[in-house]
């Protein structure tokens, strides 16, 4: 397989999500019967759930707020990004989001939506500044932690849950958090590891 130009590198893979979400909000209700997060549905062996339901939102604000959050990310860390590890790193994240949704949120019984994979990707991001030596990655990780948890203890944003006309799912923010610092843990290491003189 011929590879891409190096710069379509960068953008393909959060190009490729942005399509995607897009499309599938188009194929609504059709993707939100068959491709959302039901925990009912994935005890039942609909495990492509785990997945598919990142890609869908409940209405059109949803869709705006996430593939912003998405060209965001990619504006601050897209100098990072190769679109396969790119779409790795979100296939990972993501099943590691609804993996903990479906083993310690049990309450949560659908989920559609990226904002808990963005949560990853930004921790990602941040400690890809980190080892890169950008000492305000520092910054951008400890704030991501700083809103999560302030999200734990609080409770979610009244005024988002109802823009995107759903509850906000602050355990899946935490778990894409999580799941991304996880990630991040092989490039943190790197950046403290002695240096080869």
């Amino acid at each position: 397989m011929p590879r891409l130009p190096l710069h379509f590198q960068h953008y393909a893979g959060p190009l490729l999500i942005l399509l995607l979400a897009a499309l599938l909000y188009g194929l609504e209700p059709w993707s939100q019967e068959y491709l959302q997060y039901d925990r009912l549905l994935i005890q039942d062996g609909q495990w492509w759930r785990l997945l598919t339901g990142h890609l869908l939102h409940t209405n059109f604000n949803h869709l705006l707020l996430n593939s912003a959050g998405v060209l965001l990310l990619w504006a601050l860390h897209g100098q990072y990004y190769q679109y396969r590890s790119y779409l790795m790193f979100m296939l990972i994240c993501g099943l590691g989001c609804s993996l903990g949704l479906y083993l310690f949120s049990v309450q949560l019984i659908w989920y559609v939506g990226l904002s808990g994979v963005l949560h990853g990707l930004f921790a990602w991001g941040a400690a890809m500044d980190i080892r890169h030596g950008i000492k305000s990655g520092w910054l951008l990780l400890l704030g991501l932690w700083v809103k999560v948890l302030y999200e734990q203890w609080v409770g979610p944003s009244a005024e988002v849950a109802e823009l995107i006309g759903a509850n906000v799912a602050i355990d899946a923010h935490l778990l894409g958090a999580a799941t991304g610092t996880v990630l991040a843990f092989p490039a943190l290491f790197r950046h403290f590891s002695p240096k080869e003189k």
